[in-house]
């Protein structure tokens, strides 16, 4: 049998243990994942007002149930307390890295550190419960929020924040999260872009929502959609740009309300400071663009503020080394050819990458199963080499005598009982238990399951993940 670490257990890690075990009825595949919880930014990532997209946990459920894979939470990778890389190798036939991009992008710009500026990513972690993040005071106090950027992640923070508690009541928020959006005073969030609409990066299903929150009103300026040559004729647009452009100038032409929140969607406007008021952030000044014909924009010299007591930039992820992994700073990615990682000229036997840290932070969702299908065919068609080097019979025991105690399915099912009888308590469905403390303690209530060590009678075909999904 061929073993086989996907690190990793988002979309990427998924795909790519799927794959694996379709092709190959000789492999075994033991996905592993720095949290006890499955699933990465589909559980961590995607806002919890999206039932349809979070629903994708069930196809990946289905994956990672594959009696041919293991699911192995609880597992550090490198860095301070984590098992290294180079011992993980000797644990393994081969290794598949599906880590992501674990931070955002800055904005570089000064007043950037001051209280009351976070990167979405940290504002979405808080949200979504994951175990690293804590209340860090985002909305209190706060009238007005920017949020800088406008992909779908901009947009579902600003949704998020134009919430109220009967719409996310139902949702699996944690409820400590809750109970501080439901004491939010901000009634404004400015949504802005440095370039025009029709370079927007939000797909249109997203962009809509907006327009349905109740008691919201989302503002549109018609002169700075004017702005963007493609505005007055967008039959020139892909058709997604077009869409977005049409709905923007439905805003635009709407007469103005008496809504108690807005949400004020503005483009072509750089942000080149954070003004600081008593200590914290108090206002964002922009200087207004222009496009500047080939395809980017140019500053005008004319600025403009815009009171603000919650800053929120949303201008992508970054990579991060892992440590005894080559990294390309410039791209954020792991140096690859066709997913085996590249140390200088030479393939590394045995180490590949899939995923956002071997392509960088683009695409939907489903863009991550024909990247991972591209890895783990490169890795089975060295499967004959790999499959040479001498590996333990259950890595797992290797593992509990390096002193880590992974969290088996059993551990995550213990988890999703824990917290489904939490959303019962107070009387919501399903609530996210968000510490680590509650989650091993969840965990550490099921019964560790036997290991598999030798093949499994039968092989069964997982069924294939959905993969119309935007991630938010």
């Amino acid at each position: 049998m061929l073993r086989v670490a996907v690190v990793g257990s988002g979309p990427s890690g998924c795909y790519t243990a799927q794959t694996l075990v379709q092709q190959d009825p000789d492999v075994l595949v033991d996905v592993l994942d720095r949290l006890p919880c499955p699933y990465g930014l589909v559980r961590y990532g995607v806002a919890p007002d999206h039932e349809k997209i979070k629903s994708l946990q069930g196809n990946l459920r289905t994956v990672l149930e594959h009696e041919r894979v293991r699911f192995l939470g609880g597992v550090r990778i490198g860095g301070p307390g984590g098992l290294p890389v180079e011992r993980l190798r000797e644990l393994y036939h081969a290794v598949v890295y599906c880590v992501g991009a674990a931070t955002d992008r800055h904005l570089g710009i000064p007043g950037e550190n001051l209280p009351g500026s976070w990167s979405a990513t940290e504002f979405v972690s808080w949200y979504s419960a994951h175990p690293d993040s804590a209340d860090a005071g985002f909305v209190r106090g706060a009238r007005s929020a920017v949020v800088i950027g406008v992909g779908n992640v901009a947009v579902d923070v600003s949704r998020i924040l134009a919430r109220g508690t009967a719409e996310l009541s139902p949702t699996d928020m944690p409820q400590g999260a809750l109970t501080t959006l439901a004491a939010s005073h901000v009634s404004e969030v400015h949504m802005v872009g440095r370039r025009g609409p029709s370079q927007a990066r939000f797909t249109t299903k997203e962009l809509r929502e907006l327009g349905s929150l109740p008691d919201t009103e989302v503002v549109v300026d018609p002169a700075e959609l004017a702005l963007d040559p493609a505005y007055a004729d967008p039959s020139g647009l892909p058709a997604a740009q077009r869409r977005n452009v049409e709905v923007l100038r439905g805003w635009a032409e709407r007469p103005p309300g008496d809504a108690a929140r807005r949400i004020r969607l503005r483009f072509f406007l750089r942000p080149v400071e954070l003004l600081a008021d008593d200590g914290r952030v108090g206002a964002v000044r922009f200087e207004r663009t222009v496009p500047d014909g080939r395809g980017g924009v140019t500053g005008t010299g004319q600025f403009e503020e815009v009171r603000a007591q919650l800053v929120l930039r949303s201008v992508g992820y970054r990579g991060v080394p892992l440590e005894g992994l080559p990294f390309d700073a410039a791209s954020g990615t792991v140096p690859h050819t066709e997913g085996r990682v590249m140390r200088g000229p030479v393939a590394s036997p045995g180490e590949y990458v899939a995923g956002w840290i071997k392509r960088g932070p683009t695409g939907v969702i489903g863009t991550n199963r024909p990247c991972a299908k591209e890895t783990a065919l490169s890795l089975l068609a060295d499967a004959p080499v790999l499959v040479t080097k001498d590996v333990p019979s259950d890595p797992v025991a290797a593992l509990r005598a390096e002193g880590i105690e992974p969290v088996e399915w059993a551990g995550w099912q213990a988890i999703e009982r824990a917290e489904a009888e939490l959303g019962a308590r107070l009387g919501r469905s399903t609530v996210k238990l968000a510490d680590w403390d509650s989650l091993l303690t969840a965990a550490g209530t099921a019964l560790t399951p036997p290991s598999h060590t030798a093949p499994p009678p039968q092989a069964t075909r997982p069924a294939e993940p959905s993969t119309s999904s935007s991630p938010s």
